[in-house]
């Protein structure tokens, strides 16, 4: 039985994880929800803001989901099965995002875009459109992070699993992409119902052929709660705030004999306290040498993991609104390209959804280059890799110009409409071709492709082994945060100010880009401090106290 164990998982289970599952999941999921706010607008009347604000809700659910389905996974179902549950959940979210489509019950009768006769849905068509919503999201949400810790759990080596998750945001783009145009396409030129019909097959085909690779899977083996350590740490360490500390190994508790080799005895500042709660008192060892009261010791390693989680918080908070603008900026570019010239010629015309298609073009792109070309050349040339705190840092310098050209191209845009007087006509087309988004969106892209690995890796490799699951999904729960902070802050500068309009072409969103600029540059500030504090300690030529962001 070992040795059929360790046969299982390598490079094979990739095919059926990544460009099987994964591929397919992604297809089904960014095929709905790229157009969701074409659709809400142009099906069931909902004002483009309005529709803006709903659509990063969902993206928020969609991004704090994966966190719930960590816990389940690492707690008592396993990856495996997580995913296998969350995909057959999404199939039943597209048959009812189907009926919407399908049946004119369930919607809205039809009205121009900016007309003031238009019908509101009826509290049944809320409840099932977003019943469809919240069901496919949920689908989406547990099943895609939960794939990236199956996937590396596949592989033994630290390079090969740092290479597997830029090819897992690689696939991601990828599939993104196609469904971005193909799916999005359909969806608008020929019909939502059938649109939604081939993302209902794409995530059937994904789901079989995650049921089909089982055999071949290494899956990890549920061990209950892992927060239940990290909080035995805090209690015994607060039951013992009155012991006086040790500076003698012999005095603390060591899991393993050569643990005492890798996890020292002192700490600095916040956390010297947590070390009382390794250290050895009256009745807390039994006879055989083992912990007698959990909840009165743990071991030097319990304390290390814990000291780890709450070292990366800070550079994870700074995730938050690393984030947030790229938020803001993939939802208002799907509402400026509809006041936009979209034609490609005389006879087609690029969906508005598919206008993101170029951040995740520009990101895989990017993303693939880096691997193969960038980063083996900067080491060939420097002797040295670039750390994954100084992918991360980069991402966020580029992130922010990217928001500096998003406000002078709304300027452009802003002057186009005043220079044609359309301001105070809702779903006026501005004569103004909607290739002046691309060059904001492709530098996103770069930016993503630096930092979101980045982010993925890290905290793969920092976390204790019980919380892998959490950890590929701390990225995604940055994520679902930043859609929220988005939400938030759009409707408290619509309070504020007359910046956002129901009609963005008599708005000033340019006043919004520049805001992000301004705040986007104190974050990458408060990045470099929390880097600097950081030392990594399970990557391999991480720590160095001469290099960029890193210590």
């Amino acid at each position: 039985m070992p040795d059929s164990m360790t046969r299982k998982g390598g490079f094979i289970t990739l095919f059926f994880i990544a460009a099987g599952t994964l591929s397919g999941v992604m297809l089904s999921g960014f095929g709905w929800l790229a157009n969701l706010i074409v659709y809400l607008v142009q099906e069931f009347n909902v004002e483009s803001i309005n529709a803006t604000q709903i659509a990063n809700v969902v993206h928020g659910c969609i991004n704090l989901l994966p966190i719930l389905g960590a816990i389940i996974a690492d707690s008592f179902l396993g990856s495996f099965h997580v995913a296998a549950i969350s995909s057959f959940i999404s199939l039943l979210g597209m048959i009812l995002l189907i009926l919407t489509a399908k049946l004119s019950s369930l919607k809205p009768p039809p009205c121009e875009i900016g007309s003031s006769f238009c019908r509101a849905p009826s509290k049944l068509q809320y409840v099932v459109l977003y019943l469809s919503i919240t069901t496919a999201s949920a689908g989406l949400g547990g099943s895609r992070y939960t794939l990236a810790t199956l996937g590396a759990n596949q592989l033994d080596k630290p390079k090969d699993k740092e290479t597997f998750f830029n090819w897992f945001f690689f696939t991601v783009n990828a599939s993104s992409i196609i469904s971005s145009t193909a799916i999005v396409y359909v969806e608008d030129s020929m019909s939502w119902a059938l649109g939604y019909t081939i993302c209902f097959a794409a995530n059937f085909i994904a789901l079989a052929v995650f049921l089909a690779g089982q055999r071949f899977y290494r899956c990890d083996k549920p061990q209950g709660s892992p927060f239940t350590g990290l909080l035995r740490v805090v209690v015994a360490a607060v039951r013992k705030r009155k012991v006086l500390l040790s500076s003698r190994s012999e005095d603390y508790y060591h899991e393993h004999c050569e643990t005492s080799k890798v996890m020292p005895v002192t700490a600095n500042g916040w956390f010297r306290f947590l070390n009382r709660a390794a250290m050895k008192t009256e009745g807390d060892i039994d006879s055989d040498g083992l912990i007698a009261r959990p909840w009165n010791l743990c071991s030097l390693e319990q304390v290390g993991n814990l000291r780890t989680v709450i070292s990366l918080v800070p550079i994870w908070s700074s995730g938050i609104f690393l984030i947030t603008p790229v938020a803001i900026q993939s939802s208002i570019a799907v509402t400026q390209a509809l006041s936009m010239d979209r034609h490609l010629g005389s006879n087609f015309k690029i969906p508005a959804a598919s206008i993101i298609v170029v951040i995740l073009v520009s990101s895989s792109f990017f993303v693939a280059l880096f691997d193969r070309f960038v980063f083996p050349t900067w080491q060939k040339l420097t002797g040295r890799p670039l750390t994954l705190l100084q992918r991360i840092g980069i991402g966020h310098v580029i992130i922010v110009l990217s928001m500096a050209i998003s406000a002078m191209v709304e300027s452009k845009r802003l002057k186009t409409i005043h220079d044609n007087k359309l301001e105070a006509l809702p779903g006026a087309i501005v004569p103004m071709q909607v290739w002046w988004l691309f060059p904001q969106l492709v530098v996103i892209g770069i930016g993503d492709a630096f930092h979101f690995p980045g982010q993925i890796a890290l905290y793969y490799h920092e976390f204790p082994a019980s919380l892998r699951s959490i950890a590929t999904a701390m990225v995604s729960l940055v994520v679902g945060i930043a859609f929220y902070v988005s939400t938030a802050l759009v409707e408290l500068i619509r309070r504020l100010t007359g910046w956002l309009p129901g009609n963005i072409n008599s708005g000033r969103l340019d006043n919004l880009y520049w805001i992000l600029v301004a705040a986007g540059a104190l974050n990458f500030m408060y990045f470099l401090v929390c880097a600097k504090l950081y030392k990594c300690r399970n990557i391999e030529k991480e720590v160095d106290a001469n290099s960029g962001f890193d210590t």
